[in-house]
């Protein structure tokens, strides 16, 4: 037990199974446990649950020192999780090649579930999906694997996770946490137990189908807002402005949104719109700004590409070679799902360009595994004619223009500043920078 833990189990009375040990999972099955509640961890990935026991999260959300003396279990087998009578179920909710809702993850811990449940038990999703979803998708096959009625013999809930992967500040504890509920009963036990970890307090959602629409928003305002950024740098390239000046000066006015452009990878904000869409077809809506936003901010590594190859140009040399700083789909985390960088090298190898990539925080055995992508040592990278920096992570920001520059040839070359992250009263003079 941590040094923080209760001596006591927690007035909920509750011992919790927290299904899947990503970002989210993983978290909260820690924290759950630091109050005293006995927490066990859920994880079909025998790898994933053996790092867990070990102490080590290779995703970096859940420190070592936060490991020590914990008594949350970590498990892959089923039986473990026969003491259990409150779920939450927290795995990935990704997308198809068609950019439809891929709802086998949940089925599948929906069924792991009610495999193992018995009377009493309250189950909690926490995977973002769209409004309606956990009671149309979920809850019948929490029924028919369990041979339970919903409402008479378990109840279910739904609380989405806010995770901010890499953030320190904004944390599970720290983030208000909305949860919801069939019936009210059930509603009290919920926020009970998250309100045992979550300092922040709870909202009480009016329904499940209202906190799912919040979370799904949530991430599509975002998309919706960052596709405009993109768009005004698109036009105000083209205008020879700069756009980060721009925004700078507009921000002066108290009610500016302080977005900027960029990548829009990930988990979240390239993937949860297409759930809030999806369901719009399904009650004959077509949602023309939210598909708009998600066509403009996935153009964005093609227009890295094109303009990497046309500053070359203007240099008087063919672009044969690029350096990609950074793989990751965010700065200081070593996550590689739906990276956008990903965008850029199969532009550029379009174009013929030989692509070479480093990232200081990504496992390179995951870029090779996921994507057929091996990683350069810094100390190995080749002098390229354009150098990327796709991705800032602290330590490629701490290398600075010295580091940049290192990476091109003796007369100089291109840097593309994606981030805006680079001094530009700092560049030497050889450098064509391009910011977005």
């Amino acid at each position: 037990m941590t040094a923080n833990a209760s001596s006591s189990k927690p007035a909920h009375n509750r011992t919790i199974a927290v299904i899947g040990l990503g970002y989210v999972g993983l978290s909260l099955a820690v924290a759950l446990a630091r109050t005293g509640a006995r927490t066990i961890g859920f994880d079909i990935d025998p790898e994933r649950v053996g790092e867990c026991r070990q102490g080590l999260d290779r995703r970096g959300e859940v420190e070592a020192h936060e490991f020590v003396g914990t008594t949350a279990e970590f498990t892959h087998e089923l039986s473990a999780l026969a003491d259990a009578d409150f779920f939450i179920v927290a795995v990935p909710t990704p997308i198809d090649e068609a950019r439809r809702p891929n709802l086998r993850p949940l089925v599948r811990a929906s069924e792991t579930v009610g495999a193992i449940m018995r009377p009493g038990a309250i189950v909690v999703y926490e995977s973002t999906v769209y409004p309606g979803a956990t009671e149309e998708a979920c809850l019948p096959v929490l029924e028919r694997a369990s041979n339970l009625k919903a409402g008479q013999d378990f109840e279910i809930g739904y609380s989405p996770e806010r995770v901010n992967p890499g953030d320190k500040v904004h944390r599970l504890e720290t983030i208000v946490k909305v949860v919801s509920a069939q019936s009210d009963a059930a509603l009290d036990v919920i926020a009970s137990v998250y309100e045992s970890v979550v300092s922040a307090g709870v909202y009480r959602a009016s329904s499940i189908r209202v906190a799912e629409a919040a979370k799904v928003i949530e991430n599509t305002q975002r998309d919706v807002n960052i596709a405009l950024m993109n768009e005004l740098s698109t036009i105000l390239g083209a205008l020879g402005v700069d756009t980060m000046d721009v925004l700078k000066t507009a921000s002066t006015k108290w009610n500016f949104l302080n977005f900027t452009p960029g990548l829009v990878g990930g988990h979240c904000i390239s993937v949860d719109p297409y759930y809030l869409t999806h369901k719009a077809e399904t009650v004959g809506l077509h949602a023309e700004v939210i598909l708009a936003a998600r066509r403009m901010n996935d153009s964005i590594g093609a227009r890295i590409a094109r303009e990497c190859v046309k500053l070359s140009g203007k240099r008087g040399a063919p672009l044969r070679r690029v350096t990609i700083l950074g793989l990751t789909f965010k700065e200081n985390v070593p996550d590689l799902r739906n990276s956008k960088v990903f965008d850029i090298i199969e532009a550029l190898l379009d174009h013929g360009v030989h692509v070479q990539i480093h990232d200081p925080v990504a496992w390179p055995q995951d870029a090779e595994r996921e994507y057929s992508v091996t990683l350069t040592p810094l100390q190995d990278l080749t002098p390229a004619d354009a150098v990327i920096f796709a991705v800032p992570h602290a330590q490629l920001i701490e290398g600075g223009w010295p580091l940049m520059r290192s990476l091109l040839p003796e007369e100089g070359g291109v840097i593309m500043d994606v981030k805006s992250v680079l001094p530009r009263e700092d560049k030497p003079q050889d450098v064509t920078l391009w910011r977005l």
